[in-house]
């Protein structure tokens, strides 16, 4: 009881500090991430903030980390999920560019631009980069590939996406889903069979014309 009186009212909560400074990010980037302008933006005091982070480094350490836990951490599972062929394999990774809740494809080009501007930051990015493809590249390996070609195929498949994000790149869920089976054939070499993509396609809720 008393946990839940200190996560309320005046003090506002963990969540509700760590939101407002996601969304900050979001619109106007890493140095709009301040504690007097969150504490304006929640209509909270200035020293509530320190009842959920120690500092501004800590908030954003948390930022960093849950950019950490879902982007990368998602990537990976998805790569390592149970698939029965390599083109069911790319598709559970495919899932991250079609599902906002396993990438969030606008915090990705948000901590990218930071990285612009933090050495630190940089490495994140470079560590997290790096995981990624080995990931994809552990996935083509345990279908068969040489670890020569599965580097080359899982840094296609990997660069291609951020290009997307870096890019900003507009594309309706319709067109994407059209594209999906050609991109397969591309990043796997296979082509995919129609009930392997009724299966995705079924899971984001999408119905071919």
């Amino acid at each position: 009881m008393e946990q839940a009186v200190n996560d309320s009212g005046w003090r506002g909560s963990y969540e509700g500090w760590f939101d407002a400074a996601y969304a900050s990010l979001l619109e106007s980037g890493v140095d709009s991430v301040k504690i007097l302008p969150l504490a304006k933006r929640l209509g909270l005091s200035r020293t509530s903030f320190y009842w959920f982070f120690k500092d501004r480094e800590a908030l954003l350490d948390a930022l960093i980390a849950r950019w950490r836990d879902t982007n990368t951490g998602n990537i990976v599972r998805q790569s390592e999920a149970y698939a029965e062929t390599l083109v069911e394999a790319m598709l559970n990774v495919f899932d991250c560019w079609i599902d906002t809740v396993l990438f969030d494809a606008r915090f990705e080009f948000a901590v990218r631009s930071w990285a612009l501007q933090s050495p630190e930051i940089e490495a994140e990015v470079q560590r997290a980069d790096a995981a990624r493809m080995d990931a994809l590249a552990r996935m083509f390996m345990r279908f068969g590939h040489d670890a020569v070609t599965a580097d080359v195929r899982a840094r296609t498949t990997y660069l291609v996406q951020i290009g997307y994000i870096s890019m900003q790149a507009r594309e309706d869920v319709a067109l994407r889903m059209k594209r999906i089976p050609h991109y397969i054939s591309i990043f796997t070499g296979q082509d995919a069979q129609q009930r392997e993509l009724d299966r995705f396609y079924a899971r984001h809720g999408y119905r071919q014309e």
